[in-house]
């Protein structure tokens, strides 16, 4: 983070000065309601979708929830979160927390160099980082798990993304253009949260998942990281084999809990790269269709022109004329 956002990120905030005078947290500034849930409309403004506040220090925060997306970057120290009562999530330098608005969290007293930042965002923002993905990833399925009116077994993502050069540009992007009120913003930071996405999916070796009670919730996880890393040649079968569990109880799970089979997420998954690839690259249709995973060619046609009314040579050239 540039020392210009660190000394605006650092300063005592006013609601900081009067928590080391008389060590009380006032909820009034986050909610009217009963119970603690912070509100998203004192937290935004009327008409935003996303907005800044450095994180509270000098107090243990208590029990809250929130009815918006929190995503916290830590600036500087760290911060220590705990989660549903039982799951402590450490947040050094350079890492990020999503938390879904349905995570009831705690988080212990920070210092004065423990600098974080917390975003407060509507899932309609995410509309357009949305888009910029496929829809069978960890990501695209905490944005969907917000949307729902019950609890969800992810409650959280920590990305571990601190020696991550591409995510920690973006994150001081974001924060840069919400401080400073940066001219068409609006687009600039959807378009900055679809690229963090993006740069996020190529680092699920370094995403910590709750520890859930829940195993079969592990093993859509599971199922749904495969699809995402290794589509080309992802197996139910040789999933079953490496999480030693049935086929048939892999394929129950993934039917109850997505509504689609597991060959119709992979081929989504596929196609959407096959789309991809076309608009991109000058790749014959023939090497599209082996890069993705499929050695028949015609059996790539043929569904291509199922499910987009088309020729692959038909789209490539609809698209390359707009």
């Amino acid at each position: 983070m540039n020392d210009d956002l660190m000394r605006i990120l650092s300063k005592v905030t006013d609601e900081e000065s009067a928590i080391l005078k008389d060590q009380k947290l006032n909820k009034t500034i986050y909610t009217n309601r009963k119970g603690f849930t912070i509100d998203k409309e004192k937290m935004l403004e009327r008409g935003k979708l996303i907005a800044l506040r450095p994180h509270t220090r000098f107090i243990k925060f208590p029990r809250h929830c929130h009815n918006y997306i929190e995503i916290m970057y830590v600036c500087s120290g760290s911060i220590t979160h705990i989660i549903d009562g039982r799951q402590t999530v450490l947040l050094e330098q350079g890492e990020l927390l999503f938390l879904n608005r349905h995570a009831f969290h705690e988080i212990e007293k920070a210092g004065q160099n423990d600098i974080a930042v917390n975003f407060i965002v509507l899932p309609q923002f995410f509309d357009t980082a949305y888009e910029m993905i496929d829809g069978n990833n960890i990501l695209s399925q905490f944005i969907a798990d917000n949307l729902r009116s019950t609890c969800s077994s992810l409650n959280y993502l920590h990305f571990k993304v601190s020696g991550v050069p591409p995510v920690q540009n973006l994150v001081e992007n974001l924060v840069y253009n919400i401080i400073n009120k940066t001219p068409n913003r609006k687009n600039i930071n959807q378009v900055t949260m679809g690229l963090l996405f993006l740069h996020l999916l190529n680092q699920t070796e370094r995403i910590d998942l709750p520890v859930s009670p829940d195993y079969d919730n592990k093993l859509i996880i599971a199922i749904l990281r495969e699809v995402e890393e290794n589509y080309q040649t992802a197996s139910l079968t040789a999933l079953s084999e490496e999480l030693n569990q049935s086929v048939s109880l892999l394929s129950k799970l993934v039917s109850q809990t997505t509504g689609r089979t597991f060959k119709q997420i992979l081929q989504e998954k596929r196609f959407s790269m096959a789309l991809r690839l076309l608009l991109s690259t000058k790749l014959s249709v023939s090497a599209i269709a082996s890069y993705i995973g499929y050695e028949n060619t015609s059996y790539f046609h043929r569904r291509f022109s199922e499910l987009y009314n088309m020729s692959p040579a038909k789209y490539r050239e609809l698209h390359d004329n707009k």
